[in-house]
């Protein structure tokens, strides 16, 4: 859902300025540029980006490891916080639940998407005007053990033709009862003729194995009023 869209024939004439200059090493990395926050990661690009982390540990072997090194121990009890060990220590793999997402405006009550059990709503998901404020927040639980480098990707297509990409690292969470939220940067959606319309969007919510905890495909629409 991010995208900040800029005057095309301004992007085309800047794009081709900085080709000239930086030669064409840089070419691919400039046509994928789409918005203020997304990074230039295609979607076939993020699933081939595999992190080799090494065998996961459970909270109790995460401990013991570098329990010598004082800064590192005191790091880890920092982020493990109240963590019950005994309860959660011999669990290896982390699991994470979305709770809620919501789309806040600026003036306006907030749009709360329900998260269906097969992450594909049914019919539209919500509506945004065109040159309108929003951010996207939403709530989640950490279980079992530590998530690490947990992300959002979202990528936005409409009348088949990828428009936008976007990718946020959100961090590293240990488990606790209590939810945790995050709220995206603030974006504006495109606006005039050829912005309104239909689009239909994937997002996903990974971590740095790649461990998908969400998926959810949906459509939306942009219009010129709420």
């Amino acid at each position: 859902m991010a995208f900040d869209h800029h005057d095309a024939n301004a992007d085309t004439s800047e794009t081709k300025r900085i080709e000239e200059d930086s030669g064409n090493e840089e070419r691919s990395s400039l046509s994928r540029k789409m918005s203020e926050s997304s990074i230039a990661v295609t979607e076939d690009e993020d699933d081939d980006a595999k992190i080799e982390l090494g065998p996961q540990c459970t909270l109790k072997q995460q401990l013991e490891k570098d329990k010598d090194d004082e800064s590192l121990r005191r790091w880890k009890e920092q982020l493990l916080g109240t963590v019950d060990i005994n309860s959660v220590g011999e669990t290896m793999e982390p699991e994470v639940k979305m709770l809620s997402l919501a789309i806040q405006r600026s003036g306006r009550a907030d749009i709360v998407l329900p998260i269906p059990e097969n992450g594909n709503p049914n019919g539209l998901w919500f509506t945004l005007k065109e040159g309108s404020r929003y951010r996207l927040m939403f709530t989640f639980q950490v279980s079992n053990n530590i998530v690490s480098g947990l992300k959002y990707s979202n990528t936005v297509w409409k009348t088949g033709i990828k428009v936008d990409s976007a990718k946020e690292m959100i961090g590293t969470f240990s488990p606790q009862a209590e939810p945790y939220t995050h709220e995206m940067p603030e974006e504006t959606t495109p606006s005039g003729m050829f912005a309104r319309g239909a689009y239909s969007a994937r997002t996903k919510f990974l971590d740095d194995d790649n461990k998908l905890y969400l998926e959810i495909n949906y459509t939306f629409d942009i219009r010129k009023e709420w």
